[in-house]
């Protein structure tokens, strides 16, 4: 643990410590967001982020090559090279888009390519559940178009959801830590070392998330841009899928699986569950707006105020509480999954503090299921609305003064 700890540490000392520089690089270049009528800040705020992440990133597996409980997860295997490359790639087309702007079709294509080059790496799908405990091998094509289609579901995910201060970087690290419990879980307790890589990664990717949130929570001071949201989508889908790529799916369901309570329910599909679990609310907004928009007959990349964290704020709450609330919710989703997966809790007493949780967590999140509160006015939050997602199509003004 302590290994995992210290590349944590490093990624997220990085991380903090780049921020303010890639700040200053964004207001040179003039990669602003600028302020219009609908939006929370009154002032440009500098995009960039990612860049900052990607330092982080890359310090981390360099320190974690060094270290000798992790030295094996680099040899024989192309994950540094695979997370490098792929990464720095999607930040090219992250960084293009934040300071001129891309169309859809240029950062989907860019999306693919950084799915390929995780292919090529060695991450790929390669197989899946079926009902009886069987297993579903896919071809060779097969597994890279599932692949492809898992990683630009997840950036575009995490994009949909960058639409408050702080909140997809949070959600974001609260998914990495579960993924990264789940895997150290396995290599410890069934001595499945293969899971030593989605672990660490898992670990790297929590760590870029904690250095650079104290610069992007409310009032930002940065904003990820799309340089940084996709990165963290393309990081978030690694885990899961690498972990498939090399676990030998009989291990899950093996008799040595059920010993001190290191999983407990539905071995043989928890590799889908606990991804699907993890990043329920990303998922669920990309699906709700989807259908949304379609239904209305509007671009997948239109922008509207009816996300999630929009929802949050036009009943009441503050832009923090929002962020705050949303957080709860992906802490129950992964933790209850987790907890599930990987302890021998009674199955009812599991089930009564789930539904507490989620009855506590309503109350939170639904001002007006809160009897004491029913003769204050409702608090709205300080300002019209929040900034769009940032995976959505805006049009883009000229670059803008600096933010005083």
């Amino acid at each position: 643990m302590r290994e995992y700890l210290l590349t944590v540490l490093v990624t997220a000392a990085v991380t903090y410590l780049l921020t303010p520089l890639v700040r200053r690089l964004a207001v040179a270049v003039g990669a602003m967001h600028a302020a219009r009528d609908r939006d929370v800040h009154v002032v440009p705020i500098p995009l960039l982020g990612g860049l900052a992440m990607y330092g982080g990133l890359a310090v981390g597996l360099l320190v974690a090559a060094q270290i000798e409980p992790l030295r094996s997860v680099f040899s024989g295997s192309r994950m540094e090279s695979g997370l490098l490359l792929a990464g720095g790639l999607i930040v090219l087309v992250g960084f293009a888009d934040d300071r001129w702007g891309l169309n859809p079709l240029s950062k989907l294509a860019g999306q693919v390519a950084a799915g390929a080059v995780l292919v090529w790496s060695g991450a790929q799908v390669s197989w899946l559940p079926e009902p009886g405990g069987a297993t579903l091998v896919l071809t060779q094509d097969q597994a890279t178009t599932l692949t492809i289609l898992v990683v630009v579901a997840t950036i575009n995910a995490v994009n949909f959801i960058d639409g408050l201060d702080g909140l997809a970087v949070g959600i974001v690290g609260i998914g990495a830590a579960a993924f990264f419990l789940y895997y150290y879980t396995l290599t410890k307790k069934l001595g499945l070392d293969e899971q030593t890589g989605p672990a660490l990664a898992s670990a790297v990717l929590a760590g870029a998330c904690i250095g650079f949130v104290p610069h992007n929570f409310y009032p930002a001071r940065i904003f990820m841009g799309d340089t940084g949201s996709m990165l963290l989508g393309l990081l978030l889908a690694y885990a899961p899928i690498s972990s498939i790529a090399s676990l030998d799916p009989a291990s899950l369901a093996s008799r040595a699986a059920y010993q001190g309570g290191t999983l407990n329910r539905f071995p043989e599909i928890l590799p889908l569950i606990l991804p699907a679990a993890i990043l329920v609310i990303p998922y669920a907004d990309l699906l709700l707006a989807v259908v949304r928009r379609t239904r209305a007959g509007q671009s997948l990349f239109a922008p509207d105020r009816k996300h999630l964290h929009h929802r949050l704020l036009d009943i009441g709450h503050s832009h923090r509480s929002s962020v705050l609330i949303m957080y709860l919710w992906a802490t129950l989703f992964s933790g209850t999954v987790v907890g599930l997966s990987i302890t021998k809790t009674p199955l009812f007493v599991l089930a009564v503090a789930t539904v507490a949780a989620v009855l506590v967590l309503l109350l939170m999140s639904m001002p007006r299921l809160r009897w004491w509160e029913r003769g204050r006015p409702a608090q709205r939050a300080p300002h019209a609305s929040p900034r769009p997602a940032a995976g959505e199509t805006l049009p883009r003004p000229g670059v803008p003064a600096r933010p005083g």
